[in-house]
């Protein structure tokens, strides 16, 4: 069996067909799925620091979401099951605001998210705001994440949040943002609650909100 912390750096190093052969050496030896994708998870947050620290780019960190977005289709029928009511506090809803088509952003944030072990609702480009709260309700997210590529879209973001109040679920909810339009002081000017400038900074934003 490989040793400790090998399916970690074999993701880390984003070498996908040693890491999946590592993974099956792993399952063979009857160690438990969720620990195999701990391992995974801790590989793909040391991806995140080496894009931080400009040691990797958008390119390697867009090719390890889509090694963990295979891993995860592959090991979610083995995990731990678990019962929907301490599954509270891990659904994230994700858009892009109303008016606005950009989706390559957007869709690395989702696929880092999922990496990092929530429940996401990507509802894709161009959303109303009367859509994102559906999706909240529905699913009792407890974070939104709004993308804003078009500084004309502004306007989409505020609507958004003032559709969240309308609806008495504002204060149930955290709202981050990101994207070319906005920034820390469009987050605060428009009632959000943090500002991410990268797929890895959503991550965070996300644990934090969680309490992780």
């Amino acid at each position: 069996m490989a040793k400790p912390g090998a399916i970690a750096k074999a993701m880390t190093a984003l070498k996908e067909t040693q890491l999946k052969a590592l993974i099956q050496e792993a399952l063979k030896a009857k160690v438990p799925a969720d620990d195999i994708l701990a391992e995974c998870r801790a590989g793909l947050a040391e991806v995140g620091n080496r894009f931080n620290t400009g040691e990797y780019f958008i390119a390697e960190l867009m090719y390890a979401g889509e090694i963990m977005k295979g891993i995860m289709r592959d090991l979610t029928p083995l995990l731990k099951k678990i019962p929907k009511a301490k599954a509270g506090g891990k659904h994230i809803v994700v858009a892009t605001v109303r008016g606005d088509i950009h989706d390559i952003g957007k869709d690395i944030v989702v696929l880092m998210l999922r990496g990092a072990g929530y429940e996401v609702t990507d509802l894709g480009v161009d959303v109303k705001p009367q859509q994102i709260v559906s999706a909240v309700k529905e699913n009792k997210a407890f974070l939104v994440g709004l993308s804003v590529f078009l500084t004309t879209c502004c306007k989409g973001l505020e609507e958004t949040v003032a559709a969240l109040k309308a609806a008495g679920i504002r204060q149930q909810v955290k709202i981050m943002i990101g994207g070319a339009a906005v920034s820390d002081m469009v987050a605060q000017r428009t009632g959000c609650d943090s500002y991410g400038a990268t797929a890895v900074d959503a991550v965070t934003l996300a644990n934090a909100a969680a309490g992780k």
